[in-house]
């Protein structure tokens, strides 16, 4: 088996000119013969001027090449996409298939005995587990880390829930424009991802329980210098696995593996988008997730973590309380523990180390939970044959049976026109409706789903109603809110039904979400629908790629053509 500047040589019809001339080339580098016959580690660099989140991937790349070094091995780094959430247009989620497609073709493209991912904006480490199942090269996932807390006037400032908890208070009128440009300043301190249990957090949670990257990495500020060092240490891993051949992927991932992901996502009070990211994940493999036994796993996992959204504390608390390792002792028979990590470890070895913290309260017993039930529950009803998800650990307990009157957007931008207009018939006992917004309607799943509070009920003291839509909401976020509607409206899904004043009904406890609408009605409505056509852009180039072959939620929105075929099991 050829293995460091041998994989993978460029076809010129000769094989032995083929090495000649790579080696050429990289010696202009400055390379000797000594540094290039050792094994190679591949390490991504996603930093961008664009991405906050990844400011400290250069820092990241310089102590885990040192860890590659040390243990003999020679890193090379190569660029991939980066996506950073808020300067992403349409959306972030828009571009996670093209940056999986990206790190996968380059990771097979450019000789390496084993690679290092480095990301973690919400769509990067999704993106590039994918590629890494896809690639199924052996493979080490290092966070870049959350942010440290912020603080404004003696409170501490997390990013995003606070943003959104501030911004809800000036659209109110309790917050005047110098107060919240100062807010503005104080969010978010630090590089690193969002410091409470956003989408970034989740995925890295997640990713750690599966076995994918070491021991704390999930939890370590961005900042600190033990970041550093456990990128050092992930080098000298990632350096062995280049030796060893392995573990790959499809060694380390077994259905144990995305059932503990699973476990961890509830035990969290994870992000919504967990579950999308955790299914997509799962098509890139034999393994697959079946949306009510991931219910089933609420039913009986409690959220353990108290971090916002769900809880008060925040990802630096976490860390100091002991981290993923520490949830994982508390999760006790839950989790399957003889799963394998890429150290060569089991979860058992983790546990076995995991830091005992007298005192903290950041990560509660299983007799003493933040909640009884997991962080997430799936609805199925006439309104979502195929599913929906509510983050139940995050929403108002008076609302999680309600009945009420839709009030109807037609889209984003409907909805963004319209929903503070002060004659908007629309009251706190409504449900708000947002349709069209779906991974084919928006395009992308536009994190939608949480619709502002029209301005009118907000100023009267409404902090949450019920909104459900196809579209997804950030991790960050909190509320009452029914996101990823199976089917979207715009590949007619009942959704497209709707009708202003139509009654819906909402029972968490049942897991269902109703429209109370007679089938015959529903029949007429629907034999009246006119085809969604697509946009003016989806005519070519990727926008006609992704318009032709995105899946839907419960399917992970991924491509069509990039998920696994042949035997699957289900996890």
């Amino acid at each position: 088996m050829t293995s460091g500047l041998r994989k993978g040589l460029t076809s010129y019809g000769d094989a032995g000119f083929s090495l000649f001339l790579r080696k050429a080339f990289i010696k202009a580098m400055g390379y000797s013969d000594d540094a290039l016959e050792r094994p190679i580690v591949g390490i991504t660099n996603t930093y961008s001027d664009y991405n906050p989140c990844h400011g400290n991937v250069p820092q990241i790349i310089e102590a885990a090449k040192r860890g590659v070094m040390l243990s003999g091995a020679m890193p090379f780094v190569f660029p991939t996409i980066s996506i950073a959430e808020s300067f992403a247009h349409p959306t972030s989620m828009y571009l996670r298939n093209l940056m999986a497609m990206d790190t996968e073709e380059m990771i097979r493209a450019q000789p390496m005995d084993s690679v290092i991912v480095i990301g973690g904006c919400d769509k990067t480490l999704p993106a590039q587990v994918m590629a890494a199942i896809s690639a199924d090269l052996p493979t080490v996932v290092i966070p870049v880390g959350p942010m440290v807390v912020g603080h404004h006037k003696g409170e501490v400032l997390g990013a995003c829930t606070d943003c959104r908890r501030l911004w809800a208070k000036y659209r109110a009128g309790e917050m005047d424009d110098s107060e919240i440009e100062a807010v503005n300043g104080r969010l978010a301190p630090s590089v690193g991802t969002c410091m409470v249990m956003g989408t970034a957090s989740t995925m890295a949670c997640m990713i750690e329980a599966m076995g994918l990257s070491l021991p704390m990495s999930a939890t370590i500020p961005a900042p600190h210098a033990e970041r550093f060092r456990l990128a050092e240490a992930s080098g000298k891993v990632a350096a062995e696995m280049a030796k060893a051949k392995g573990p790959k992927p499809s060694e380390v991932l077994t259905p144990a593996s995305f059932k503990n992901a699973q476990v961890v996502l509830q035990a969290i009070g994870g992000s919504t988008n967990g579950l999308i990211h955790l299914t997509a994940m799962a098509h890139r493999s034999p393994h697959r997730l079946d949306l009510e036994a991931f219910d089933q796993i609420g039913r009986e996992v409690p959220v353990l973590v108290d971090l916002k959204p769900s809880g008060e504390h925040y990802m630096e608390h976490f860390h100091h309380a002991g981290g993923v390792p520490k949830l994982l002792a508390q999760l006790g028979d839950l989790v399957d523990l003889d799963a394998r990590t890429i150290s060569g470890q089991t979860l058992r070895d983790v546990v076995a180390n995991a830091e005992d913290v007298p005192g903290q309260d950041a990560i509660r017993s299983r007799d003493n939970p933040i909640k009884k039930e997991g962080g997430l529950a799936v609805l199925h009803g006439n309104l979502a044959p195929r599913g929906a998800v509510i983050k139940q650990s995050a929403a108002s307990p008076k609302l999680l049976k309600h009945t009420g009157r839709a009030v109807v957007f037609e889209s984003v931008e409907d909805m963004t026109l319209r929903v503070d207009d002060p004659d908007l018939d629309v009251s706190a006992d409504d449900v708000l409706v947002l349709r069209n917004a779906g991974p084919k309607g928006a395009p992308g799943m536009p994190e939608a789903g949480y619709l502002p509070i029209p301005k009118k009920l907000a100023r009267g003291g409404t902090k949450d109603m019920v909104r459900i839509s196809d579209a997804r909401m950030s991790g960050t976020a909190f509320g009452t809110i029914v996101l990823h509607i199976t089917p979207e409206s715009a590949v007619g899904g009942p959704l497209a039904l709707v009708k202003n004043g139509d009654m819906i009904s909402l029972d968490v406890a049942k897991r269902s979400i109703e429209l109370l609408v007679d089938a015959a009605e529903l029949e007429r409505r629907r034999a009246a629908l006119k085809p969604t056509a697509a946009p003016e852009e989806a005519r070519r180039g990727y926008a006609w790629l992704f318009n032709e072959t995105i899946m839907q939620a419960d399917e992970g929105c991924d491509f069509d053509f990039m998920q696994r075929t042949g035997k699957t099991e289900t996890s």
